[in-house]
């Protein structure tokens, strides 16, 4: 009896306890704190939101050492940071019926219907109580638009192995600017890179630059796909902002084209030649042949080139049947007046022609010099580069010091970097070198051959662009006359053009007394 008696203590001793326990732990329940976010359902991308964070104490018991917690959804814009904490100190003691707000103001970024949650939490002891409760919402609202456009301008149809053009374009109606934007390209297998305007930090990344509301902008790619006859091909674009090295997708689009069987063949010749090598001052005699490799006729086509390059002078242009403006760059042909644009049987060819002149010189500061047509039939478009030889000259001049001369030989060079340049020229009979050659740095590329009479400079390698943007090579020797009326004979510059891999060569006039 008497155990049964102890064990009976104990046992009410620990209900006692855990009685004790659960009154200071449970005497509240956590829903008397009414915590509530309250935004809108949908918003667009990119719109400026403000959240409300409202709180109620409906208990009858102070709540003490509050702590407010608020959560932004994932990838938000605001002045401050994603996730804000306010203390005690600001919030203080909420009193049975107290009730505030907090407004939050953020901008969200992410694709349409794209599901963002804010959160909120708040901790809070009850007074009397050594316990810490915990009360818990949050806001699900969905991006219903993105005020941005993004697309391809791309064709359905592509030919296999031929080099084409398509581009991304995109404008921003968003009323915040965009700052850090990017795009990024996925390729479809067999698509070749060749280049893009403008320039990406890849072959398929680009960065923009800060995109206001009303502007936009367009990145043009040029390349070749190749597949076999009639398979889908996809392209895949990604718009989209960066925020703490994380790329976040805005827009997202893809396109199918299909290979598709060559229809016209395009080529052309230059002056006769299938790969001509232009140079400065030339008439171009272009020749532009079209054929029908397709199993239909085509009818009532344009044709339409357009010319790009420096060297062009555009006021030049001729053309029996092609019509162009006066400086334009462009020439069109009407199948009005060209009869195998009016029809095009199956198997048959084409031609139209045109004149151009090159200018004599220019000085665009770049090397490498190149001529681009291009040449727009139907859905076919070809492009063509004709290389075009640099222009070096040699001028030369002679000056009296007493009964001699000084000659003095100055070269230059236009376009591209050439190699092994020299200077030659015959002295008349009755004139006698007298060397003094200057300056001195240049006395060991001066030869003379008293069997020939021939003086060679051997200027060495000329880079593009001496002589016009920079100081020009030059010598200066004396000789003297015995008789005639002839101080030097015509001089003659040659040197070995890098890029078109030509030799080249230029003259400059004798000099009579």
């Amino acid at each position: 009896m008497r155990k049964i008696i102890i064990i009976v203590i104990i046992i009410a001793v620990v209900l006692g306890i855990l009685g004790f326990w659960y009154w200071q732990r449970n005497p509240y329940s956590k829903e008397i704190l009414k915590l509530e976010i309250l935004g809108p359902e949908s918003v667009e991308a990119g719109q400026e939101i403000e959240y409300t964070v409202k709180y109620k104490n409906n208990g009858d018991v102070r709540l003490e050492q509050p702590v407010l917690i608020f959560e932004l959804p994932e990838y938000s814009l605001s002045d401050g940071s994603r996730r804000v904490e306010i203390g005690p100190e600001e919030l203080g003691d909420i009193y049975p019926g107290e009730e505030k707000t907090f407004q939050f103001k953020a901008r969200l970024l992410g694709k349409e219907g794209d599901i963002k949650t804010a959160k909120a939490q708040m901790t809070y002891q009850p007074k009397n109580l050594q316990a810490r409760y915990e009360s818990n919402s949050s806001l699900t609202l969905v991006i219903s638009s993105i005020p941005l456009s993004f697309n391809f301008d791309l064709s359905s149809k592509i030919e296999s192995g031929r080099e084409f053009e398509f581009s991304l374009n995109y404008f921003s109606n968003l009323d915040h600017p965009l700052a850090d934007l990017g795009i990024r390209i996925e390729y479809p297998e067999g698509f070749e890179f060749l280049s893009s305007d403008p320039s990406g930090t890849d072959k398929t990344e680009w960065d923009i630059p800060l995109l206001n509301k009303a502007e936009g902008g367009r990145i043009e790619i040029i390349g070749k796909l190749s597949g076999e006859l009639r398979e889908q091909k996809i392209f895949k674009a990604l718009m989209g902002v960066w925020q703490n090295d994380e790329f976040i997708v805005l827009k997202e689009i893809s396109r199918g084209v299909e290979i598709a069987r060559p229809q016209i063949f395009i080529s052309q010749q230059i002056n006769g030649q299938n790969n001509y090598i232009a140079s400065p001052g030339d008439l171009l005699h272009y020749e532009i042949f079209f054929r029908n490799i397709s199993d239909e006729p085509f009818q009532d086509l344009f044709l339409v080139i357009r010319l790009e390059g420096d060297g062009f002078d555009f006021n030049s242009v001729k053309s029996d049947l092609g019509d162009s403006q006066q400086g334009d760059n462009s020439i069109m042909w009407d199948w009005r007046e060209v009869p195998r644009l009016k029809f095009l049987d199956q198997g048959k060819e084409g031609k139209v022609e045109f004149w151009i002149d090159l200018k004599e010189s220019w000085t665009s500061g770049e090397t490498n010099a190149l001529l681009k047509n291009s040449v727009l039939l139907s859905e076919v478009r070809e492009e063509f580069e004709t290389k075009v030889n640099s222009k070096l000259e040699i001028s030369q001049r002679a000056e009296a010091s007493g009964p001699d001369y000084t000659i003095t030989w100055e070269a230059k060079n236009y376009i591209n970097d050439v190699r092994n340049v020299k200077v030659k020229a015959v002295l008349p009979s009755g004139v006698e070198l007298k060397g003094n050659i200057s300056p001195e740095s240049e006395s060991s590329k001066f030869a003379f051959d008293s069997g020939s009479r021939e003086i060679v400079w051997m200027v060495g390698d000329i880079n593009a662009g001496t002589g016009v943007f920079d100081t020009a090579p030059t010598i200066s020797f004396q000789v003297s006359l015995s008789s005639g009326g002839r101080i030097i004979n015509q001089a003659t510059i040659i040197g070995e053009d890098q890029w078109t891999e030509s030799f080249i060569n230029a003259t400059a006039p004798p000099i009579d007394l």
